[in-house]
């Protein structure tokens, strides 16, 4: 039994987060009807794989239903109304200035429907200057910082995938459930919203306070991390990039034992606790390529195993699905054709084979039928 059963979710969205939101939600068995306009979510055109869809399109949209709306014209409004009233949450992700020339104000939405929950995604906080500002992905973790922390030294970099959007999604869909939670207490609905500027500026917060109160701000420091070491990327004579990942003292003890061979490196005064590692993080690495730069990476994997240190071999995509922790489903494209993705960690399988991305407008005669002439 999925537990949204009988949920109905109507979407003004597009992109990603919006989608990824209503997406985790009708993996949970909601209904979704996605609002789209006559030339349908952008999204769908910026890539093309194997299915005809793009690849972000038929990830974030199984099993939706598309409604092609005018919400300038009196019938698709009222038609809008029609929904809204049999509704249980309400995702909006509309361009600023929107809601106000859609006649579409989230306060005014929630007295006419005081049951409904309504998610409103934005770039920026309505309480902010900055409201009216566009936001996409790129634009926020320049803003938010999160390019000023990644990358290499002297040369930061985007975050590889739209981790922002993504995140966003996330906390949209998190706070959804909760407001179901306390509507079934209140019987009430609510207003919900969701700045991506928000998400990714909270998760800030270490490198945030770190600066705040160190004078220094926060750098980028590649494959390593910022304040633990050794914790950080090795190169093994295969030239399999391999990273390691020591937490305490213990586990250090046990490092220098296996792999250096040399217990006394745990008394070194350059070495003998994770500040002084990390002070001195250039002599660390040094000492300890001077071994691993001589060791495959399956007899350095091996040895890491023998003193219980956590590792990862750096993989590009392709290798992705190589790994032994790799698990597969299908997706369907608009077009009914099947590709192969990742699995979703949300929802669990058996999955429903005969969910699929929409055709755009392909479920609109069904639903104005179905909300029109009720």
């Amino acid at each position: 039994m999925k537990p949204l059963k009988d949920l109905l979710v109507i979407s003004i969205e597009q992109a990603v987060a919006a989608p990824f939101c209503t997406m985790r939600l009708a993996e949970s068995g909601a209904r979704v009807i996605k609002i789209e306009r006559k030339d349908g979510d952008f999204a769908r055109n910026y890539d093309q794989i194997e299915s005809k869809d793009s690849s972000y399109f038929i990830w974030l949209n199984q099993g939706k239903e598309s409604l092609i709306l005018d919400l300038k014209n009196k019938i698709d409004k009222k038609l809008l109304n029609k929904l809204l009233e049999k509704a249980d949450v309400f995702v909006l992700s509309l361009a600023p200035g929107s809601l106000k020339k859609l006649n579409l104000e989230l306060n005014a939405l929630a007295k006419k429907f005081p049951n409904l929950i309504i998610c409103n995604i934005s770039g920026f906080s309505n309480e902010t200057t900055a409201r009216e500002e566009k936001a996409y992905d790129l634009l926020i973790q320049a803003e938010a910082g999160l390019i000023s922390v990644s990358g290499a030294p002297d040369s930061p970099g985007r975050i590889g995938i739209s981790i922002v959007d993504i995140g966003t999604g996330m906390t949209a869909h998190a706070a959804i459930l909760n407001a179901l939670l306390k509507r079934n207490l209140t019987g009430k609905g609510e207003v919900l919203n969701i700045a991506m500027f928000d998400v990714a500026a909270e998760w800030m917060t270490v490198p945030f306070l770190q600066s705040n109160y160190s004078g220094m701000d926060t750098q980028p420091v590649g494959l390593r991390h910022p304040t633990i070491a050794p914790y950080g990327a090795h190169t093994t004579k295969d030239r399999k990039t391999i990273i390691i990942a020591i937490q305490n003292e213990r586990e250090w003890e046990r490092f220098c034992e296996i792999i250096l061979f040399d217990r006394k490196v745990t008394k070194n005064p350059y070495f003998c606790n994770n500040l002084q590692r990390v002070k001195n993080r250039d002599k660390l690495e040094s000492k300890i390529d001077d071994v691993v730069n001589n060791l495959n990476s399956k007899d350095f994997k091996l040895k890491l195993k023998q003193a219980k240190i956590a590792f990862a071999q750096v993989r590009n995509t392709s290798e992705l699905k190589l790994h032994e922790g790799f698990r597969e489903r299908q997706l369907f494209g608009s077009n009914g054709k099947n590709v192969n993705a990742p699995i979703s960690a949300f929802e669990q399988p058996p999955f429903n084979l005969q969910r699929k991305a929409p055709i755009l407008g392909e479920h609109s005669i069904l639903i104005r039928k179905e909300f029109l002439e009720d």
